[in-house]
């Protein structure tokens, strides 16, 4: 039987360009894959044609030794490829043809000793990163908001000696993101990993993060809250006047603008919060206790007229 050259597999021309032969392989084998063929050997049988014709015309080396010395022709002779006469392959001739396991063919052609195979993959593990290590850090809500540095100490440097390791922490970290410290984890044959460092944010004594947003309550007795006042909140970057209008229900949220949290890496800034929240008086004295009925006698005001309840 005639042997078949792989450029007819491949249904591609003698000058066909490497990107051509990968988008012809890339065809057929989809086409031919046995997966897609389950039960065909003519499929099965074709697919393994694929496979060896590209082993050759997928390599520009491999492609230039087959083109040298054609398909189907005398076994070339070897000798006279290497170096001083030594063989890079030993005496071995091949053919395509269709009579026998084309992939077991080149296997048999390209492979590599057991010996190099093993140098190779013995180089393979000298060449492997060391691991990434794993550590969590506790900060402020204002270290968080502000950036710090910070330093920790870890077994595991070079040799297994313990490490002084330093980092920055940058203004607007959340809960749970991490800073990668690169070349400061295990060590290993192609360098050191890196160390992560998730951060964890201690919960503040008055402020709620929302995003870059803050959240403060703010207490307000029934007069503040009905006539309006001025009122003195803390912040990031200290105490400011907050004005709250007349009749400010409960609930009202007070914005103070660029007051909450910046974040350095996207730029952005949040804003301040202030929730209102209204106290009723629990221990009134008998004056107060006049006052605030002539008051409601006065307002006759049922905050709950308008709800459409059905009672």
């Amino acid at each position: 039987m005639s042997p078949k050259d792989p450029y007819d597999i491949l249904t591609v021309a003698r000058g066909a360009s490497q990107e051509e032969i990968k988008r012809a392989y890339r065809r057929l084998a989809k086409k031919y894959h046995p997966d897609r063929n389950q039960g065909d050997k003519h499929a099965e049988d074709k697919f393994k044609e694929l496979q060896a014709a590209n082993e050759v015309l997928g390599d520009p080396k491999r492609r230039a030794q087959y083109d040298r010395f054609g398909a189907g022709g005398p076994a070339p002779e070897f000798h006279s490829w290497g170096i001083g006469g030594a063989s890079p392959f030993g005496d071995t001739s091949f053919s395509f043809d269709s009579s026998g396991d084309l992939t077991s063919i080149f296997e048999q052609f390209f492979r590599r000793g057991p010996a190099q195979r093993q140098r190779r993959a013995t180089a393979r593990r000298r060449r492997v990163r060391g691991a990434d290590i794993q550590f969590t850090v506790d900060l402020s809500l204002e270290e968080a908001a502000t950036g710090t540095r910070r330093e920790i100490a870890l077994s595991g440097g070079p040799g297994g000696a313990r490490e002084r390791i330093e980092f920055r922490v940058p203004a607007g970290i959340d809960e749970g993101q991490l800073i990668r410290v690169k070349g400061k984890g295990q060590d290993g044959g192609g360098g050191r990993g890196d160390l992560m460092i998730r951060c964890h944010i201690r919960p503040h004594a008055f402020f709620r993060r929302d995003g870059l947003d803050l959240h403060l309550d703010l207490p307000l007795n029934l007069t503040e809250a009905a006539l309006g006042t001025k009122v003195t909140v803390p912040t990031l970057a200290g105490p400011m006047r907050l004005t709250v209008p007349p009749g400010t229900a409960s609930g009202t949220k007070l914005r103070l603008r660029g007051k909450g949290i910046h974040d350095e890496r996207s730029g952005r800034t949040g804003d301040m919060l202030a929730i209102v929240r209204i106290h009723a008086p629990r221990d009134l004295s008998p004056r107060a206790r006049e006052l605030l009925e002539a008051l409601a006698a006065e307002l006759k005001d049922d905050p709950r007229r308008d709800l459409g309840w059905v009672l």
